[in-house]
């Protein structure tokens, strides 16, 4: 059986993941709705650069595997920050220089959307797992 601490990191990356992709379908429906598809397209990409780096971090920190060795945790922590540090940067820089959003203040209206539902993930977590 599972320690109570891997099933409360499974339960957050899942919440979260479920969540960062519900408010990156429902910006891009309300952007479609308000201006166009160009404005829809640009938050699935602002929304893609914040999800695509938070997912790469969650496979290199082995989140839905048992607890390493504490050493081990750190130096795993490090690296997998700065992948997504990196990861980041170089999605910012291929998106903006290959495909320029239609309407920048879409992009990072979702990206930032994206990014800030790392705060509103306690509230979606059980009862129960938050303690």
């Amino acid at each position: 059986m599972q320690r109570l601490e891997t099933l409360r990191r499974q339960a957050y990356v899942i919440r979260l993941t479920i969540a960062q992709l519900l408010v990156a379908l429902a910006g891009a429906l309300l952007a479609w709705v308000v201006a166009d598809s160009g404005s829809a397209t640009s938050v699935v990409l602002g929304a893609l650069v914040a999800f695509l780096p938070q997912a790469f971090f969650v496979h290199r920190m082995a989140i839905f595997q048992q607890r390493a060795p504490a050493s081990r945790n750190a130096l795993r922590l490090f690296r997998a920050e700065a992948g997504k540090f990196g990861l980041t940067v170089a999605l910012f820089a291929i998106v903006l220089s290959t495909v320029p959003p239609s309407n920048p203040a879409f992009f990072f209206s979702a990206y930032v959307a994206v990014v800030l539902m790392h705060w509103l993930a306690p509230w979606l977590m059980p009862r129960e797992l938050r303690n």
